[in-house]
C-alpha cells in the first residue's frame, strides 16, 4: 500500500496510468465486455465496481481538457433499454474530481470496439451494470496543480 494512493489501484493500473501520455485512452470494461478480444493490453480488477476505479483513477490523471468529449460510453442498441443510473455514478465522480468537463459522448457499439483496439490499455472490472464501458482520455496535468 502506498500512502494517498486508493487501493483499488493495483501495482499494474498504477504502472499504466503512469506510462500513458496525454491523449492516450483507457477502457473501463464491466464484467461482461470482452477485453482480451479486443487489447492486448488488459488489466484485471475483478470485483470493482466503475465508480470506485474512477474515484481511484481521476484521483491520479485528470481528462483531456482539449478533447471535445474525453469520456466515452456505449450507446444502447436497438431493443434495449439503457440505465441512466449508471452514467450518472460515473459523472457524480467525474464532475466531483474534475468540475466542467464535457458531457459524456455515446459511441455505437461497433465504432466503440474499434476505439478500444487502439487504446492503451483495457481494465477489466467488477460493474455488472448493462452498458458500464467507459472510455478515459487522458490530459496533461493544468498549470498551478500540484503533483
Amino acid at each position: 500500500m502506498l500512502i494517498g494512493i486508493d487501493p483499488v489501484i493495483s501495482p499494474e493500473l498504477l504502472d499504466t496510468l503512469f506510462r500513458m501520455g496525454h491523449g492516450d485512452e483507457i477502457v473501463l470494461g464491466d464484467a461482461f465486455f470482452p477485453g482480451d478480444s479486443f487489447n492486448p493490453r488488459v488489466i484485471r480488477a475483478d470485483g470493482i465496481k466503475i465508480p470506485e476505479l474512477l474515484d481511484g483513477i481521476l484521483s491520479l490523471m485528470n481528462l483531456d481538457s482539449y478533447a471535445a468529449h474525453p469520456v466515452v460510453m456505449m450507446n444502447v442498441s436497438a431493443g434495449d433499454k439503457l440505465d441512466p443510473e449508471v452514467e450518472k455514478s460515473y459523472r457524480e465522480v467525474i464532475d466531483r474530481l474534475w468540475p466542467g468537463t464535457p458531457a459524456t459522448e455515446r459511441m455505437e457499439r461497433f465504432a466503440f470496439y474499434e476505439r478500444c483496439k487502439k487504446a492503451f490499455a483495457v481494465v477489466m472490472t467488477g460493474e455488472t451494470r448493462t452498458y458500464g464501458n467507459v472510455i478515459l482520455k487522458k490530459g496533461v496535468i493544468p498549470l498551478g496543480k500540484k503533483m
